[in-house]
C-alpha cells in the first residue's frame, strides 16, 4: 500500500493514470468527509497537471449547472448560496462545505482563463426542474417553441410532481412519452438559432433529454427487474459522452459517483441481475486504456445519512468493517491511510480474490450491516486503484448545525 497523508503522496496515482481521458472517482457512501476532500485533491491535480476540462457528478443537471455558472464566474460570489439551492433530498450530497470549498477553488482557477473548467450533473432525476428550465430558456430565446414545452408540462401536471404516481398511472393510462420526445425533437431542430450561447443551448437540449430519459426511468420503476437502474446509468453515460463531445476531441473528464456506479459492474454480483453501470459502460465505449476507475473505502468512522427515504439527515456511526471484507483485510495489514494500484503484479496477485466490499447509501442503518451493505467484488477487476481510509468522519452539510455558520478546514493535508 502507498501511504496517503498529503497531496504529494498522489504522485504514483497520477503516474498510473497516465494520459487516460476519463477518470472516475468513487465513494463508499454519500456522506463522508474524506471521500469528498480526497476526490477534490485528485481532481485539482488532474486539472492543473493533465488538463481535465470538467467534473461530472452524481447530481441533477439544473442544480449542478448553477454551480457550473458560478465556477465560470457568471453568477454570484458565494458558493454556499448557490449550493443551498439544492433542495431535493438528499440535500447533503452537494450542499456541503466540502463542495463549497471545491467550487470556490474552481472559480479562482478559472479566473482569466479562456477555457474554463466546468461542473455538471449526470443524473436523470430532475424531470420537473428540467422542464421548468426549458420553459425559462424558450421564453427568452425561442417563444415559438413554447407550445411543445407546455404540452409536456401539461401532460405531467395531474401527477403533482409525484414520480411514483406517474409511474403507476402510466401503466394503464396515457403516458407522456410522445410529448417529451416531441419537445426534444423541437429543441434539436432549432439548435442553429441558439448558437450565440453554445453552452446554454447545450443545457437546454440536455434538459429535454433528461425529460425523455426520466419519463422512461419512472415508467421502468414499476417493473419487477433492474430496468430503472440500467436506464439511469445509461443516461449518465450518454450525458458524459455528450459532454466529452461538446468539449472537443481532446477533452478529458473527471466523474464523481458512488462506487456502485463507477466500479465495473461485471466484477460484482450485479452482473447476475443483468445490472450495468457507468464504469462498465465507459470501459466498453472508450476502452480500458482510456478509462481509470478509483474506488474508495474505510474501516470505521461516521457518516451523514437518513434512516429512511426523505428522513432528516443525521450523523451515524459506521461500525468496524465485517470480517473478511476488503476493508477488514486492509485494516489488519496496514492500519493506516493509503492506496493500492491494482494493476501492479504483486498487488494484483495478492488481492485477486472476491471480497465483500462495503457500500453505504443515503438510507442507512448501522445495526443492519451484517445483513447487507456489502457487495461481493473482485477488486482487481472492479477498479484500477483503491483508496483506503482507516477512519473517516461525516461530511459537513450546509443545512446542519453546528457547521452552517463557519466553513471547516476541508484540506488538512497540505492545501
Amino acid at each position: 500500500m502507498i501511504d496517503l497523508s498529503t497531496s504529494s503522496d498522489l504522485d504514483r496515482l497520477l503516474d498510473d493514470i497516465g494520459d487516460r481521458r476519463i477518470v472516475m472517482l468513487g465513494e463508499a457512501s454519500h456522506g463522508t468527509h474524506e471521500y469528498y476532500t480526497w476526490r477534490s485533491a485528485i481532481s485539482k491535480r488532474l486539472i492543473q497537471e493533465k488538463g481535465f476540462q470538467f467534473i461530472g457528478v452524481e447530481g441533477d443537471w439544473p442544480d449542478c449547472y448553477r454551480i457550473n455558472r458560478f465556477v465560470k464566474g457568471h453568477d454570484g460570489d458565494d458558493p454556499a448560496k448557490v449550493l443551498k439551492q439544492f433542495d431535493r433530498w438528499p440535500t447533503w450530497m452537494w450542499a456541503n462545505w466540502e463542495v463549497a470549498a471545491l467550487a470556490e477553488w474552481l472559480r479562482e482557477h478559472n479566473l482569466g482563463k479562456k477555457e474554463k473548467v466546468g461542473f455538471y450533473g449526470l443524473d436523470v432525476y430532475s424531470l420537473w426542474d428540467s422542464m421548468k428550465e426549458i420553459m425559462t430558456f424558450l421564453e427568452q430565446r425561442d417563444p415559438e417553441s413554447l407550445d411543445a414545452a407546455r404540452n409536456a408540462i401539461n401532460c405531467f401536471a395531474p401527477y403533482a410532481e409525484d414520480e411514483q404516481m406517474y409511474a403507476r398511472f402510466s401503466l394503464t393510462e396515457h403516458s407522456c412519452r410522445d410529448e417529451v420526445l416531441t419537445l426534444l425533437k423541437e429543441i434539436r431542430s432549432n439548435m442553429r438559432i441558439y448558437d450565440h450561447d453554445e453552452e446554454a443551448a447545450f443545457s437546454a437540449e440536455q434538459n429535454a433529454l433528461i425529460a425523455v430519459n426520466a419519463e422512461k426511468y419512472y415508467r421502468s420503476m414499476m417493473s419487477f427487474d433492474n430496468g430503472s437502474w440500467n436506464v439511469r446509468d445509461r443516461h449518465m453515460m450518454e450525458t458524459l459522452t455528450r459532454l466529452l463531445d461538446f468539449h472537443g476531441p481532446d477533452s478529458k473528464a473527471i466523474v464523481w459517483e458512488h462506487n456502485t456506479h463507477i466500479g465495473d459492474a461485471r466484477a460484482t454480483d450485479m452482473r447476475l441481475s443483468a445490472m450495468i453501470n457507468i464504469g462498465q459502460l465507459a470501459r466498453e465505449d472508450y476502452g480500458e486504456h482510456d478509462v481509470y476507475l478509483v474506488g474508495f473505502g474505510s474501516y470505521k468512522g461516521s457518516v451523514i445519512a437518513g434512516d429512511a427515504w426523505g428522513a432528516t439527515m443525521q450523523e451515524m456511526e459506521v461500525p468496524e468493517a465485517r470480517n473478511g471484507s476488503i476493508e477488514d483485510k486492509l485494516h489488519s495489514e496496514f492500519e493506516k491511510d493509503g492506496y493500492l494500484l491494482l494493476h501492479e503484479p504483486a498487488t494484483r496477485k495478492k488481492y485477486s480474490g472476491k471480497y465483500p466490499h462495503r457500500a453505504i447509501g443515503v438510507v442507512y442503518d448501522p445495526r443492519r450491516e451484517k445483513y447487507g451493505n456489502y457487495v461481493p467484488s473482485v477488486m482487481t477487476e472492479r477498479y484500477d486503484a483503491f483508496v483506503y481510509i482507516e477512519e473517516t468522519q461525516a461530511l459537513h452539510p450546509l443545512h446542519m448545525q453546528p457547521h452552517a455558520s463557519k466553513m471547516p478546514e476541508t484540506y488538512p493535508f497540505g492545501y
